[in-house]
């Protein structure tokens, strides 16, 4: 943890001390909360504690994301073969997904006047490759749910640790509840791209801010905005594939049961 929240600020110098201090501070508070969560037995913050490779998943997207936004972005500073290269994949990755009504047009559209040509291809290369790594983590998750059985193969998973803001008692039946749960994740998910920079927009103007002031903030902004989407789709993905695998061991339990009845021969 303290390795990927450090990771932009070593790629990226910063001229700003206060920033470089404030990732440290930050890089520390978020080792010690990763350590007291997976640490307690008792429900904390972190959802799927205890089925891996959830997490494990969306911290390596986020890793890899932030790691290589950071290399392309660093070319404009200290050009190497591998940053130029990585932005050049990037520039392409983004200029096949702008087309009409898609998110990296959106992005490019909410730009300030006066942005430079540099500019918007460093936005453009961020938010593609953090859509390719977004991408591709979606995808692992997928190919393991199939592979491992996630997230029990034996069928035993306990809800009270892994979700422990989700109530079954709420509701009628549990199935029901985790797959509109499961659908609503889905459906943010898929808004969130179009709806999250028009929030971020209003809010950086009305506090003089952007993310074009510094490579740094590009960075972990483009890579909150990607993986805030993937979060949500694998969480809908994880709470619908939970609801299936609550219904086949119904199933199975009912069939079991019906087995198990004793024949009575008519008098």
């Amino acid at each position: 943890m303290v390795a990927m929240v450090l990771t932009p600020s070593l790629l990226l110098p910063e001229s700003n001390p206060e920033m470089t201090d404030a990732a440290v501070l930050i890089a520390l508070f978020a080792a010690v909360f990763v350590i007291v969560e997976y640490g307690s037995t008792y429900p904390g913050l972190i959802e799927f504690r205890g089925a891996p490779p959830f997490n494990r998943v969306r911290f390596a997207t986020l890793f890899v994301t932030l790691t290589l936004i950071s290399i392309a972005l660093s070319s404009r500073q200290e050009p190497t073969v591998l940053s130029r290269l990585v932005l050049a994949v990037g520039v392409l990755l983004g200029q096949s997904m702008d087309f009409p009504l898609s998110p990296i047009r959106l992005i490019l559209w909410l730009l300030p006047e006066g942005t430079t040509l540099s500019q918007v291809h460093s936005v453009r290369a961020a938010v593609g490759l953090a859509y390719l790594t977004g991408l591709v983590g979606l995808t692992v998750f997928a190919i393991l749910i199939r592979v491992r059985g996630w997230p029990s193969p034996t069928g035993s998973f306990n809800v009270w640790i892994n979700l422990p803001t989700f109530d079954p008692t709420a509701g009628a039946d549990v199935v029901k509840q985790l797959r509109r749960d499961g659908a609503v994740n889905i459906l943010l998910g898929l808004l969130l791209p179009y709806v999250s920079p028009l929030v971020a927009i209003l809010v950086a103007r009305s506090q003089g801010v952007s993310m074009l002031d510094s490579d740094l903030t590009l960075t972990w902004v483009m890579s909150l905005w990607a993986f805030s989407t993937v979060s949500l789709l694998q969480r809908g993905i994880a709470m619908r594939r939970l609801a299936l695998m609550i219904s086949h061991k119904r199933r199975r339990i009912e069939a079991e049961d019906g087995l198990a009845e004793p024949a009575f021969l008519p008098a």
